[in-house]
């Protein structure tokens, strides 16, 4: 536990009825709360916020009593039931994972592009056809930066796609990316996002388009990554210093519970680190969220689990299908031959789910604990 989870907290100030607010409750009930995800929804739709080292940084003060900036951010109180019969099938709907139309074990047919991905290189397959297809113009993809800071790019051409795989494991701004390319000349935009990122995404597609603005109808397709939670940068990068060279840095991954590491990889080596070390670097924000599968993309993928063991798990995705769009990829990449099946293990569907309510349960417990209230009686926690 770090330091800052010692701290004695201070209540955190109620929400506005019907979660309205402006940048001043932001920065009350989110910002100062330590309950910002960096995932730049409040950046880039007006200049008084920025993305700036893995954090939300105000710029300039806004006196907006609504703002687009409190209304989008994950974090602040979200029907997620209306926005859920807004943008999904009710009949589809499971209590642990959200919407599923559809369950697959599947990786990218190309070996090639699976080498390059995290594991079996599905989201990199998909991302790729929507853009290839012409059903997307513009992918937000995240790629690797400097010294483990990771950032948000725009990408339209296809075979680009392909050397953005890999998981980096501290929060990119994507939809802040998304934000100012939807202000530009891109029409149909496909994003990579977290479930806190494509439940920002669905905050702005629940408002009127008058009200949402920013580009929102450009959105074509989120492809939701499967997260446990992200990393603080300011925390991670001075701990991993101390165990390798940050520049030789290639990727980084997390085997199944039972190994409890974190596997560093630098020019042909492997560093191994506890999670009980990395434990104090977990954002504060990812304590408190209750979505391990981005309940509100299309499509949701994530590392699989096989019998087999982890050495070939590891090249396997899970993958949720969500909504009719989502479906109408999947079975163009089944029909264009771009990703593999096989058959889903017994019991794979009911293990997810019960992880899933794990960390549900495990968010409210947190929520309770560290505000004596269960934040979601406010309408959700994200």
């Amino acid at each position: 536990m770090t330091k800052e989870h010692k701290k004695e907290r201070k209540e955190e100030p109620a929400a506005r009825p019907n979660g309205q607010g402006g940048q001043k409750e932001l920065e009350e009930q989110v910002l100062r709360t330590g309950l910002c995800t960096g995932c730049g929804a409040c950046v880039n739709l007006c200049p008084y916020q920025a993305n700036y080292h893995d954090r939300t940084v105000l710029l300039h003060p806004c006196d907006l009593a609504q703002g687009r900036c409190y209304a989008f951010c994950p974090r602040t109180p979200t029907d997620r039931e209306a926005l859920r019969r807004k943008l999904q099938d009710a009949k589809n709907f499971t209590p642990e994972l959200g919407a599923v139309k559809g369950f697959f074990i599947a990786r990218a047919a190309d070996e090639n592009l699976r080498r390059r991905a995290q594991h079996g290189g599905t989201v990199t397959a998909l991302m790729t056809l929507a853009l290839r297809e012409g059903l997307i113009d513009t992918a937000i993809l995240a790629e690797a930066g400097e010294g483990l800071l990771p950032r948000s790019v725009a990408v339209t051409d296809p075979e680009a796609v392909g050397k953005r795989g890999g998981s980096r494991f501290v929060v990119s701004p994507t939809v802040a990316e998304f934000n100012r390319v939807a202000l530009g000349d891109a029409s149909s935009i496909g994003v990579v996002a977290t479930p806190c990122q494509s439940l920002a995404l669905a905050k702005m597609h629940g408002l009127p388009l008058s009200e949402a603005g920013g580009g929102i109808d450009k959105l074509r397709l989120v492809v939701g990554l499967f997260c446990g939670w992200a990393l603080s940068w300011r925390d991670l990068a001075p701990l991993l210093e101390q165990k390798t060279d940050l520049a030789r840095v290639t990727g980084m991954d997390i085997p199944p519970s039972r190994y409890h590491t974190l596997e560093i990889y630098s020019s042909g080596d492997t560093v191994r680190v506890s999670l009980d070390e990395i434990n104090p670097c977990v954002r504060e924000a990812c304590r408190s969220c209750d979505d391990m599968t981005a309940e509100f993309s299309d499509l949701s993928v994530g590392s699989a689990r096989l019998p087999e063991g982890w050495e070939t798990a590891r090249g396997w995705n899970q993958l949720i299908v969500r909504t009719d769009r989502g479906m109408d990829l999947f079975k163009l990449a089944r029909a264009r031959r771009i990703l593999e099946f096989r058959e889903v293990p017994e019991g794979n569907l009911e293990k997810l789910k019960m992880a899933s309510l794990g960390k549900k349960r495990a968010a409210a417990q947190w929520s309770i604990k560290r505000t004596g209230r269960d934040r979601a009686a406010n309408g959700g926690i994200g």
